[in-house]
């Protein structure tokens, strides 16, 4: 019985297209369903953890607008240290140095 509705809704000469489409719908939609998972990062985020592993940087908080990028961070008192946050920033966001504000971060203590 089955067999021939089937025939009936779908005859021979489209099964295989209809099979190659349905297929390739499915795998369209497979990587979808995973992505829903990962987390997502925002540029600040990122910019902070960057910073944070560069040497001398120490510990770091980034806020990026659309007018610049302020970066507080506890290794600002030295000068090399901040040349290098601002190459940094200004890479990665593309704002010159005029546009990125670089303060030291206040003692936890």
């Amino acid at each position: 019985m089955e067999n021939k509705t089937l025939k009936r809704l779908l005859p021979e000469k489209f099964r295989i297209p209809a099979l190659v489409l349905v297929l390739g719908l499915a795998l369209m939609l497979l990587p979808g369903l995973g992505s829903e998972t990962k987390e997502t990062v925002g540029p600040e985020e990122k910019l902070q953890t960057l910073l944070c592993e560069t040497s001398g940087v120490g510990e770091a908080r980034v806020l990026i607008s659309e007018k610049g990028v302020v970066v507080i961070c506890a290794g600002a008192e030295d000068p090399g240290v901040r040349l290098d946050i601002l190459r940094a920033v200004g890479s990665y966001t593309g704002f010159g140095s005029d546009k990125i504000t670089v303060l030291k971060m206040a003692d936890q203590s």
